[in-house]
């Protein structure tokens, strides 16, 4: 089973994104735009009714209209500002303590059915502050008698003052939805390309491989008697195997690998014995024993040794056939880490932060997979972490594999 992400699904994710972002988008604005609209329809139609009203009396002063309802007559006064519900309002006296307020939704005051006036306390105490800080901003009252009626913003003009900082965070969120979109659909590029570039190589090396088996056998049977070459063919048939190996696990590249508990000593122990054996004579080793210790870990060997190959070969690459190899194993906090470090010619400071990158290289040959092939098992395989965690020029690396402990074997 693959545990690769579908690259074809991102941009379908990222389009029904994008759409839901711009609908919420254009459903606020057009409702805004819709009350906006209702609002000044309203007062357009108190202006035209007042201007009539004036232009058919003699005297402006007493000037009063019939309530809507058929009721008492009230001022012009009273029927525009019974109109401005949505506003928010508050009549104040020559000391500034608070009269009557209106427009503040569920703390306005309230008539019970005998006709009494509720009012929580609170509600006094919050308009009273809403008062306090409306007269700090300079906001000029209308003076009626000898009180005076200050006026807020309504909740529709404090929608549109938050609208742009709403359209601003929906727009950013859409960007950043895109980018992580975007990101993820390259990354799942570039997994298909290892996938097929790995599973071509298994079945590229696959047809040699059986060919060169097929002539060991050839060799086995037809120079039984001949000591020298049954120990070539010996050493053929081992190179073959690894071969075999090195097949397969390119061939598992892609797949959800089946991981077990092994003694991490062992494996790197296993690893360092195979490559000691095709290292310089000058190169030493310095790794603790097989038996030094158990700490188990969940791994692939099959996998997770070709990432110690692949550092041990590299560590030789940077040493130009002299120094020595270093493996140390230390657990903290429930965590495994496993340190390989060379004597050779370390990386570059601007260079260690790319070292992971497919491509990079600062090799004369090689394609700069290696190390990228490294990260991509340790990490999306094994749910661990690699690092460079020192590097000096002229003196040496340090790589760090950091893994998640295992359970004890049973004594």
């Amino acid at each position: 089973m693959s545990i690769l992400p579908t690259s074809s699904r991102w941009p379908f994710y990222l389009a029904i994104a994008g759409l839901v972002v711009v609908g919420a988008s254009v459903f606020y604005t057009n409702y805004l735009a819709t009350k906006l609209a209702e609002t000044e329809e309203l007062y357009v139609s108190l202006y035209q009714t007042a201007v009539e009203r004036i232009s058919n009396t003699d005297d402006l002063l007493v000037d009063s209209l019939e309530s809507n309802d058929g009721g008492d007559d009230v001022t012009m006064e009273t029927e525009i500002m019974g109109s401005m519900e949505s506003v928010p309002r508050i009549l104040a006296d020559e000391r500034g303590a608070v009269v009557s307020w209106s427009g503040f939704g569920n703390r306005d005051k309230t008539l019970t059915n005998d006709g009494e006036i509720l009012t929580h306390p609170g509600d006094s105490i919050f308009v009273q502050q809403e008062l306090a800080s409306w007269i700090e901003e300079g906001r000029k009252p209308v003076k009626q008698y000898a009180q005076y009626q200050y006026f807020g913003e309504s909740n529709l003009l404090r929608q549109l003052r938050y609208f742009p900082y709403i359209q601003g965070f929906l727009i950013g969120a859409f960007v950043i939805i895109g980018f992580l979109g975007i990101n993820q659909t390259r990354k799942a590029e570039q997994n298909r390309v290892w996938v097929g570039l790995a599973k071509e190589t298994a079945h590229q090396l696959g047809t040699p491989i059986s060919a060169i088996m097929g002539w060991v056998e050839h060799l086995k049977m037809m120079y039984a008697d001949d000591p020298e070459i049954m120990e070539v063919s010996g050493e053929l048939a081992h190179d073959v195997d690894r071969l075999s190996m090195v097949a397969n696990r390119f061939s598992k590249i892609g797949a959800t690998p089946e991981l077990e508990p092994h003694n991490i000593y062992e494996e790197l122990d296993k690893c360092r014995e195979y490559m000691q054996k095709r290292a310089p004579r000058r190169v030493t080793f310095d790794f603790p024993e097989a038996s030094t210790g158990d700490i188990r870990v969940s791994i692939n060997p099959l996998l997770f040794d070709w990432v110690f190959e692949n550092l041990l070969r590299n560590a030789l690459d940077a040493m130009d056939g002299k120094g020595q190899i270093t493996g140390r194993i230390r657990e903290l906090e429930n965590k495994v880490y496993i340190d390989i470090t060379d004597t050779g010619k370390g990386i570059a400071p601007k260079n260690i932060r790319k070292v992971f990158n497919p491509g990079f290289t600062t090799k004369k040959r090689g394609w700069g997979l290696g190390l990228s092939l490294v990260k991509r098992i340790v990490q999306e395989y094994h749910k661990g972490k690699i690092t460079v965690s020192h590097s000096e020029l002229g003196k040496g690396t340090t790589f760090t594999i950091m893994l998640p402990r295992g359970e004890r074997e049973n004594s």
